[in-house]
Parts: C-alpha cells; structure tokens; sequence
C-alpha cells in the first residue's frame, strides 16, 4: 500500500485496515481541498527557491488536472492507498516522475489534513449560513403573512395566554439569529492557517506561511506550530456546537409541528403528498418528515460530546484518534443540510389554520384570563384583586372575555413582532463574510 511514511516496511493488512478504515471513502470529501492546499503549498515552495518555476507549472498543471478529475466525480482513493494525501502525490508522481516526489517538502500530513479539514469546513459553513439565512427569509415572511391570526399560547402543555403564528413563525426566526451567531463564531475559530507547523513543531525551511495564508484565503494563520496542532478537534468541536444549536431549533420546530398537526390540536396542515400513512389505518396522515428531522436534529446535537470524548484526555501533539473526527462530522454536517431544506420546503407548503378560536367548545376561552386580570389592574383594581375575582369567576364558570378588544403593543409582543428589528439583527450576525 502507498504510504507516506513508507521506509521499506508494510503495516499488516489487519493493521491496515484497522487504522484507515472508511477514511478511504471519507477522504474524497476533502480532495478538492488537498489539491487546493497543494497548489498554495507548491507556489510557496517555488517562491523560496525549493522549486524551480518550470517544475511549478508542471506540477500546478497536474493538480489542475486532479481538480478537474475531482469535480467530475472521477477521482477516488485508491483501495491501496493509504489516503488523500498519498493518492496526489502519488498521482503526481506516475505522471511527473522524481518532480511529484517534491511537493511534500516543509509540510507533513498532520499539516497537510488540517488545512483540508479548516477550507472544508469553511465551505461548509458558508454554504449552511445561506440555508439558514433561506429559513429564516421564510419564517419571517409567514410571520408577516399570519400575524393577526390568534392562537393559544401553552405553558406545561396547558392553554395559558393567546400568542399568535406571526409571534410563533416569528420567534424561531429570531431564534436563527442566535444560531448565526454560533456559526460566525465557529467559522472565526476554524478559519486560520495551519499551513507550515508540520507535525506541530515547524521546520527548518524558509516558510512563507503569510503567502499561503494569502493564496488559501484564510484571515489569519494559526501562529504557533503547537497551537496549529491543538486546533484539530477544537475546529470540528466549534463546528459541531454552531449546527447543534442550529439542530436545537429544528428541533423544537420539528416537535411543535408534530403536535399541531395532530387533530386534537388542527393548528396546521400540509398537502397529502408531504404526509405519509399507515400500513393499517387508512386515515392516517403523519408528520414523518418532521419527527425524522426532530431525530435526526438530536443525533446533529450528540456531535459536540463525541468530538469531546474522543479528544478529551490527550496530550499535545498529534494523535491518530483525530482521524475519528472526519467520521463523527461528516454525516452530521450532511444531516443539518437536509434537515435546513426540508424545513423551508415544508414551510413553503404549510397551511395555517385560520379560525382556531372558532371553536365552539370553549377549549380557548380561559387563555384570556389574564388580558381580563391586566385590564382591570388598568382600572384601579389592585392586581392580587383582579386576579382573585377573574379565579372566581372561572371556578364558578362566569368568566368572558371579548378578544376583539385584544391589543399588546410592547416590542415583541402580538401586535408589536419588530421583525424589521429581527431583520437587522440577523443582517449584523451574517456579516461574518
């Protein structure tokens, strides 16, 4: 098998595919990363003399023609081949001869993985902050269309004051912007370049590690080799907390969805074709789409403790168990992408039951209460009083209330959404970019 490390010995094959495992598979995830951190290396290495110009562009070539091979899906790591890292070169060195062999030199692949995993994943959080920022476009969008429409509000799953679907849609709105906050943060954590602290101790080459800073696009570089090193599992752990508070919020979407949808409730529905049924009860029209995704968003959630544990307890320096990560992530970064979509393709379908307190048994009439206590508390009445009297009169089965005469008007409040505020502050929070 064609290693890196190679030195006239082999690992067993028990060995071999203990310790690569699936990261043959996982690996094309970052190809078009290591060609890109390749490219930026090389250029690096001819501008201090370690390469000559012509066998620059031989090399640029080749890898531009891996990149094109990568994007149209006909690039893979070969079954005996260690990893990403050795398939290039190793790619480079059929087609270049003693030319490709050069290309590792001032880097090592501890380096060499971790400025894969920080463009990925910078892409990747890119690419999650528009999806988030769709979301959010849609929640406040239904907020604005239904907010006049009243609904009960619940406390212990208990009717307790009205709210309505524009302060509903509109708070998981808000919510985002907090997740945005989370993403930018991870992204500002994740975003620095490892590039040239080698197995974590630099090396005796003449590094520019500003100019592959620069070619790389990071905003600044991971200075201290050792503190480049400890970045690996700090990276993925930041990730993995900015979508598990995304995962959070789908979630409790997710579940309030479920139990709206439910008859008992009738709040919201969706078309037949985004529901599905049972094997045995003609009738039935489930919320799979969102229970799948309230499962899905708790796994999404158990990413930032798996990370934890398998990057607790080390010493500094590289270990092999980081290979983990790649496996831990991954899937969850492509469950919070599914999850996203789904979402706002569900939203752009839902249909919003418009005459909830048109419901002639009563069920909502006593989430009124306190806009009566509040009321006569306006009057005069001492509030301990009014809230005494309104008791009584529920118990005694007297209390009325005309929601017609309803009207909050505190910031964020029924009649007051402020999602022109909402707005702004999910623009500041999105301009980590």
């Amino acid at each position: 098998m064609p290693t890196l490390w190679n030195k006239g010995t082999q690992a067993t094959s028990y060995v071999d595919e203990f310790t690569v495992a699936g990261d043959r598979v996982l690996d094309n995830v970052l190809a078009k990363y290591d060609v890109i951190g390749s490219k930026a290396h090389t250029t690096m290495l001819e501008s201090i003399g370690l390469l000559t110009n012509d066998e620059l562009k031989q090399i640029t070539a080749a890898l531009d023609d891996i990149l094109l091979d990568i994007e149209a899906g006909k690039f893979t790591v070969e079954p005996e081949v260690e990893d990403i890292h050795s398939q290039v070169e190793l790619i480079l060195t059929r087609r270049l001869g003693e030319v490709g062999k050069k290309i590792h030199s001032g880097r090592s692949r501890n380096d060499q993985v971790l400025v894969d995993v920080k463009l990925f994943l910078c892409d990747e959080v890119k690419q999650i902050r528009e999806e988030v920022l769709a979301l959010f476009d849609t929640l406040q969008g239904l907020s604005e269309q239904y907010k006049d429409v009243l609904m009960p509000g619940y406390t212990h799953l208990q009717v307790a004051m009205p709210s309505s679907f524009g302060l509903w849609f509109g708070a998981y709105a808000e919510a985002l912007v907090d997740d945005m906050h989370m993403l930018a943060g991870a992204y500002h954590v994740v975003n620095q370049n490892p590039l040239g602290s080698a197995a974590g101790y630099g090396n005796s080459f003449p590094l520019n590690r500003e100019m592959t800073t620069e070619l790389l696009g990071f905003e600044t570089m991971n200075y201290n080799s050792i503190a480049a090193q400890l970045s690996r599992g700090k990276s993925e752990r930041a990730i993995a907390s900015a979508i598990g508070s995304i995962a959070l919020t789908l979630n409790k979407f997710a579940s309030d969805c479920c139990l709206y949808m439910c008859p008992n409730f009738g709040f919201i529905h969706f078309p037949d074709n985004l529901t599905t049924g049972s094997s045995i009860m003609p009738h039935k029209k489930n919320p799979d789409v969102w229970e799948i995704m309230r499962g899905q968003c708790n796994r999404i959630l158990s990413t930032e403790n798996q990370i934890a544990l398998v990057c607790s307890n080390l010493p500094h320096g590289y270990h092999r168990c980081s290979q983990l990560l790649k496996d831990i992530l991954f899937p969850s970064l492509e469950h919070i992408h599914e999850c996203l979509f789904m979402a706002k393709y569900m939203l752009e379908n839902i249909e919003v039951n418009t005459k909830i307190l048109d419901d002639d048994r009563g069920l909502y009439d006593y989430m009124f209460t306190v806009e009566e206590v509040n009321r006569r508390a306006q009057n005069g009445m001492p509030f301990r009083d009014a809230y005494k009297t309104v008791g009584i009169e529920v118990n005694e089965g007297r209390f009325y209330y005309d929601h017609a005469q309803l009207h909050h008007t505190h910031a964020g409040s029924i009649h007051n959404l402020c999602n022109d505020k909402i707005k702004a502050k999910m623009t500041i929070a999105a301009a980590f970019l």
